[in-house]
């Protein structure tokens, strides 16, 4: 299997619309079907995300809400306190078999065997 690299150092951020391309150029599908499956993909993991459920990807990792209390902050120019509402947050942890590629544990390919 093919690795998906980023087409330049230049460029760290991964785009819809590259997104779209490798669609396109690996699997056959039109430009048209390659975007409007990368924005579907989007859309149903903004969509739960927003109704307060976890997102799990087999082998990639997990995206869940969080509920960040209240607290006492710092303006770090004036050093002024100033409270931080409670609010909610995006995390994502890594499934095992990411962080064993990313740290060299598995060999690239293998994670989906």
């Amino acid at each position: 299997m093919d690795r998906v690299i980023l087409p330049t150092l230049e460029t760290p951020t991964l785009t819809k619309a590259e997104l779209a391309d490798l669609l396109f150029e690996r699997l056959g599908l039109n430009k048209r079907e390659s975007k409007d499956m990368v924005e579907a993909f989007f859309d149903i993991v903004h969509t739960t995300l927003v109704k307060g459920e976890d997102v799990k990807l087999s082998g990639f990792g997990n995206f869940q809400i969080r509920r960040k209390a209240p607290r006492p902050g710092r303006n770090p120019r004036t050093g002024e306190a100033i409270p931080i509402k409670a609010r909610n947050v995006v995390t994502f942890h890594a499934s095992h078999k990411l962080k064993g590629v990313v740290q060299g544990d598995i060999p690239p390919g293998e994670e989906f065997e």
